[in-house]
């Protein structure tokens, strides 16, 4: 079956699959993508990150999702359209997921820091070491110099890794322009039409992102900017297949 891979997909499972195999060689975690007010955030990880996974089963699941809709899409496109697709879905989604995180999930902290660094009375430090401390304050209470390190330590907490991003836009680009075709998943023995499906995914992924369950280290909004830099890419290609060569 791997006689069907696409040179494109063939290749991007390949550099993944090294890149998990080599992860002591490789430095994940510098590879990653990083808040972008991290000390350890670099422009190139929206690219890096997509081929750094955290577990065997992330990048089976990332690697299976390519290899079903990937060759397909390689095949009506090209490879540089098809590849280029492939980045600027992942380069979105981590755009959309760092937007989320700045405005909604590390607002409260940011907005604390600041205050904090700005009048740092007693008051305002008692009440930031309460809700914020991600690292032990010194004995003698916080200060400045604390406050500034906790701050590196909160947000550099917060990183995004594997191509779910880019796998999740491959689905929603064979949804878009195949919506009637009709697929088996498993372990349901009916089949679904590929818009449906993508629709499923589109609201549990919506779901699971307001959510935000204890313990759910998904990031749910990074498939969602995937889905939706997919379909600004597409209506900008134009539906007509014979466009896309």
């Amino acid at each position: 079956m791997f006689r069907n891979l696409t040179p494109t997909v063939r290749n991007l499972i390949l550099v993944n699959v090294a890149i998990f195999i080599g992860s002591g060689i490789f430095p994940q975690e510098y590879l990653s993508l990083h808040y972008f007010q991290a000390k350890d955030f670099h422009v190139f990880q929206f690219i890096t990150y997509m081929f750094v996974h955290g577990s065997f089963l992330h990048l089976l699941s990332n690697m299976f999702g390519l290899y079903m809709f990937g060759s397909l899409l390689e095949r009506i496109w090209g490879a540089q359209r098809f590849l280029f697709f492939y980045f600027f879905c992942g380069v979105g989604a981590g755009l959309l997921y760092m937007g989320i995180q700045h405005f909604i999930d590390l607002a409260d902290i940011r907005r604390a820091t600041e205050l904090v660094l700005s009048n740092p009375n007693s008051f305002n430090m008692m009440d930031y070491m309460q809700h914020y401390s991600a690292i032990s304050p010194p004995a003698d209470g916080g200060n400045i110099e604390w406050v500034r390190a906790n701050y590196q330590e909160y947000i550099g907490r917060n990183i995004v890794a594997g191509a779910s991003g880019s796998i999740f836009g491959i689905i929603m680009a064979f949804g878009y322009l195949f919506p009637n075709s009709e697929l088996f998943i498993f372990p349901f023995p009916i089949p679904i039409k590929a818009k449906y499906l993508v629709s499923f995914y589109g609201l549990y992924e919506m779901y699971q992102g307001i959510q935000q369950q204890t313990g759910d280290n998904v990031a749910h909004f990074a498939h969602i900017g995937g889905m939706i830099f997919a379909v600004i890419l597409l209506k900008i290609w134009g539906t007509k297949r014979n466009n896309f060569y």
